[in-house]
């Protein structure tokens, strides 16, 4: 082979390569918006089926016009203003926020089995927010704020335990089944030293929606769409941490100033959830795995795909919790636990070691 035709074959095989690698670009982006399309539209249907179905049935026309009505004094349009669309947006921003920080903590300590119920950060942020019904049982915006520093102190807590022990990733997991296990015991005490505190103590230890007010959602869905927003943005860096300590020091990224900002975003997440809907478990677990099944590991695209998987899943359980047995209901997470529990039996024999990257 000649010079000429040595230069024409490298020549044609970078465009060959150059051509597949934007063709993949653009497969993988409209996948995505694919992905992300089926899933709003899942969360419609989710919404009108949430605020339709319960004890009483209320058709879609009933919908329809009582809202369009507006009469304050019908009993669908109470039903529907005070007890459905609050209990509708409570379960999407809690399965949305929880999902989120699933993602977060499985991305930053390249754990699989990382989750905030897992890892103790949900029984952190339950103690902290009962603590504070206990010693201000009149503000409620300081619950929220309690259960945010809780779920932060619980996270740092079991780092700090983790990688004075060798930080490996079953260590990681470990110290928060310790740190979580003391933590719900001290719940319990609180709550049965003070039964009073809690008005529905099942449904805030299994977590659920029924007591779910537009008032107790603003504060707590003005620190989720923010932690969600700058997760989003800082999503890029995310991939960089990704790639190990080395790797992303090496490309310029402050490791441990990044890694603090994600675990400080997860605690923000889980805590203000934990405000209005009680400890909820395996949201943060189940979602982030599934949803990598449909996008991968890219965090720019895992992140909204996971906050919209999050929402339909939360919203389908409370949906099931409220029907199986209607007239009565059960606390949703009864549901999900029966869900995520074989899902993380499953997670433990991969064979992997809980590592979530190669």
């Amino acid at each position: 082979m000649n010079i000429l035709q040595k230069f024409f074959t490298r020549k044609y095989s970078n465009k060959v390569e150059i051509y597949s690698a934007e063709g993949a670009e653009k497969s993988r982006k409209a996948h995505s918006f694919t992905v992300i399309g089926i899933l709003m539209l899942l969360l419609v249907v989710a919404v009108f089926m949430s605020i339709g179905f319960g004890s009483t049935k209320i058709s879609l026309s009933a919908i329809i016009n009582a809202i369009k009505e507006g009469d304050a004094t019908s009993t669908v349009y109470k039903t529907i203003q005070y007890v459905r669309i609050p209990r509708t947006i409570a379960a999407i921003l809690a399965g949305a926020a929880l999902s989120v920080a699933g993602v977060i903590l499985q991305s930053v300590l390249n754990n699989s089995l990382a989750g905030p119920n897992i890892i103790g950060i949900n029984s952190g942020a339950g103690l902290f927010a009962v603590l504070a019904a206990v010693l201000f049982p009149m503000n409620y915006y300081l619950k929220t704020v309690a259960a945010f520093i809780g779920a932060i102190v619980t996270t740092l807590l079991v780092y700090f335990v983790a990688k004075k022990t060798g930080a490996s990733r079953i260590t990681i997991v470990l110290s928060g089944v310790a740190v979580g296990s003391f933590l719900g015991a001290m719940i319990d005490t609180v709550v049965i030293l003070r039964p009073d505190v809690v008005v529905d103590r099942a449904s805030f230890l299994i977590g659920g929606f029924s007591a779910v007010t537009m008032e107790k959602l603003k504060f707590a869905g003005y620190l989720i769409l923010a932690a969600f927003i700058i997760s989003l943005i800082r999503s890029y860096d995310m991939n960089v941490l990704a790639l190990g300590d080395e790797t992303a020091k090496s490309l310029g990224l402050n490791v441990g100033k990044f890694r603090f900002l994600y675990l400080i975003l997860a605690a923000v997440l889980v805590g203000s959830s934990i405000s209005f809907t009680g400890i909820l478990g395996f949201v943060g677990l189940i979602v982030p795995h599934v949803s990598r099944i449909f996008v991968g590991y890219d965090n720019r695209v895992l992140i909204p795909v996971s906050a919209l998987s999050g929402g339909i899943f939360t919203l389908s359980c409370d949906l099931l919790a409220r029907v199986i047995f209607a007239p009565y209901e059960l606390p949703v997470g009864i549901i999900m636990s029966f869900l995520g529990g074989p899902f993380f039996i499953w997670l433990l024999t991969k064979g992997n070691r809980g590592q979530l990257y190669d």
